[in-house]
């Protein structure tokens, strides 16, 4: 019952937002988020499969719509998330500047650099781009009360990575958001290939891995009260998972 409520009441926030002329992220909807984008083209990151430059953001064409920056009416009551497309850390002083306007918001980047001097809590990808396939992630050391969490990009072939990744943040009381890899392209190893399906994913299909897969790993970490996935029981909607709204607030208690 409450899951249809909600599903009902999404449809008629959706509504609402197609008479307004900003475009709205599609998977924040009725979440309690807003996005923001203050800066113009590309990523200077370019991470592979990324949607925000791959051709499939909801923002096509890129060069008609960014910058992308709601009003302080519309952010009023929701938390901004600043950089859901391009970085944080690029053109920062233009991000700090676009953002202080708000009363809620937050940073994402994957580019470890004075993440302490960030105006507000901060989200870091630890594992961007070629670190997801060279087995590797950041170390921040040490870490600045306004790290969020931390993102990992996981997929079937650096589990065990993630796994050094968890024991490092955990230890140190941060927590780390599982984000689960997905491939328009069938890029992914032979060998793994089986542990995926093409579905989609709010707006795009791709090569997802499946559900069985994703509660296998997750089942190690149920005992770790650090450890979440980007996504719940299936549902990649962020009106279903939470983790955002909850780190923002246990972090600025933090800051305190």
């Amino acid at each position: 019952m409450i899951h249809v409520l909600l599903v009902v009441f999404i449809k008629e926030v959706e509504n609402k937002m197609k008479k307004e002329k900003f475009i709205y992220n599609p998977k924040v909807i009725g979440s309690g988020i807003i996005e923001c984008i203050p800066q113009r083209g590309k990523c200077p990151n370019n991470c592979e499969d990324c949607f925000f430059q791959s051709g499939r953001s909801y923002l096509e064409p890129l060069e008609k719509n960014l910058p992308h920056i709601p009003t302080r009416k519309m952010a009023e009551g929701r938390i901004v998330r600043v950089n859901d497309g391009n970085d944080s850390n690029n053109q920062r002083k233009l991000v700090e500047k676009t953002a202080f306007q708000f009363s809620d918001y937050f940073f994402n980047t994957s580019i470890n650099y004075k993440l302490e001097k960030f105006s507000a809590p901060v989200v870091l990808t630890i594992n961007p781009a070629k670190l997801t396939d060279w087995h590797n992630f950041i170390r921040v050391d040490p870490i600045p009360k306004n790290l969020m969490f931390v993102r990992f990009r996981t997929n079937m072939w650096n589990v065990s990575v993630l796994d050094h990744a968890i024991n490092y943040y955990t230890r140190h009381k941060t927590p780390v958001v599982i984000t689960f890899m997905a491939y328009y392209t069938l890029s992914i190893p032979p060998s793994y290939q089986k542990y995926y399906e093409w579905k989609k994913r709010t707006i795009n299909s791709y090569w997802v891995l499946k559900r069985d897969s994703q509660e296998d790993i997750i089942s190690h970490y149920l005992d770790n009260p650090y450890v979440y996935s980007c996504g719940i029981k299936g549902q990649y909607s962020c009106s279903f998972c939470g983790n955002c709204i909850r780190e923002y607030y246990n972090t600025k208690e933090r800051m305190r």
